[in-house]
């Protein structure tokens, strides 16, 4: 009896709510899209040698995302300043898609001041990453004196941050202009307990991602992973999808595991940076001298991109117009995934003007 007049009131309350109960529901229910905003990227350009190229310019790059090509807006070569490559209108802005809802781009009118644009690509902000586990009782104060004259060496840096790992992730230094600061960071550090590389690297990059601008990582490991719960691709794929480079720095005792080294090669192709493998303190302080000079002959791009539907991974590719050019090296990350903090929900008629301080 009492199944039946529940049946019964379920009926009832069907056929008098009608078809407006639905509609009520699916205008309840956000519309999401994603919020795309200028994206970033440092590009490497050497020749068969491995020496870098430089002097090229806008015209030299063309850039495809998801087959689509995109149009530059800003250029610059090693540590000089980035410019405005053409003016993007807010008739461009609608071409690409801001007012469907697919992507946001930021307005850039002719005769705007450019110093917020400025402050997006200028300088770098790099965070050091150093391996306090116990992989690193020999040798610990040479890679102390090594990152010492690394941070003293990056004067073309913005800011610069030092973190240590071993089982968990310590920030001894946020990111700051006083490499004093950073210095006392580096020589605070202790060795001791395992390593969990990917879980303070994912940590580290989350970290990075909320400032504009080049975002390098620069992580010195003295051995393999091994307490970590995140997967190396996680890490990977969020560094691209954020704009950050990674560098890696390791000694002999990661490479002697093939999965290691592997893995370090991979993630650090995949976002723009390299991996260097050390076999002495020698070859650190030159792996370091080496990040420094890579990071002073970059070229940085960017652009708003073009409407595309695609909220899942986006590729990229950089390829250099023009037969003389055809046989140098780039060296960039290869795509990105926007990232669901940048999902913006409302209803049709929302607003996107949202900034992006992390993309890209």
């Amino acid at each position: 009896m009492t199944k039946n007049f529940s049946l019964s009131w379920v009926l009832v309350l069907t056929l008098f709510s009608g078809p407006g109960a639905w509609v009520v529901a699916q205008e309840s229910e956000p519309n999401i899209r994603v919020v795309v905003d200028m994206v970033q990227l440092n590009v490497a350009v050497t020749d068969n040698k491995g020496n870098y190229v430089t002097g090229l310019h806008p015209s030299d790059f063309a850039i495809v995302e998801d087959g689509i090509g995109q149009k530059l807006a800003t250029f610059g070569e090693g540590n000089e300043p980035a410019y405005r490559v053409s003016d993007v209108s807010a008739g461009n802005a609608k071409a690409s898609g801001q007012t469907s809802g697919e992507g946001h781009q930021t307005d850039v009118k002719s005769g705007e001041d450019l110093s917020s644009l400025s402050a997006m690509v200028a300088g770098a902000n790099v965070f050091l990453l150093f391996d306090t586990s116990n992989y690193m009782y020999r040798g610990f104060v040479f890679a102390q004196d090594a990152i010492s004259d690394f941070v003293r060496s990056l004067e073309s840096a913005d800011k610069v941050a030092f973190y240590s790992y071993s089982r968990d992730l310590s920030r001894p230094a946020p990111l700051t202009a006083d490499r004093a600061q950073v210095l006392r960071g580096v020589r605070a550090t202790v060795a001791g307990d395992d390593a969990a590389l990917y879980n303070c690297l994912l940590l580290t990059i989350k970290d990075a991602a909320h400032y504009t601008g080049r975002k390098v990582v620069v992580v010195f490991s003295n051995g393999p992973d091994n307490s970590s719960m995140v997967p190396p691709e996680d890490v990977a794929e969020l560094a691209q999808s954020t704009g950050t480079a990674i560098y890696m720095i390791s000694t002999q005792l990661a490479k002697l595991e093939p999965v290691s080294t592997a893995v370090f090669e991979r993630m650090t192709a995949a976002t723009g940076g390299k991996a260097y493998f050390a076999k002495n303190w020698r070859d650190e302080q030159r792996a370091f001298a080496s990040i420094r000079d890579d990071l002073a002959h970059l070229y940085s791009l960017s652009y708003y991109p073009q409407a595309n539907p695609n909220t899942g991974w986006r590729g990229i590719t950089v390829k250099l117009v023009g037969d003389g050019l055809k046989k140098y090296h780039i060296r960039t990350r290869n795509g990105y995934r926007p990232q669901p903090g940048r999902f913006a929900a409302g209803n049709a008629t929302a607003s996107a003007a949202e900034t992006l301080p992390s993309n890209q």
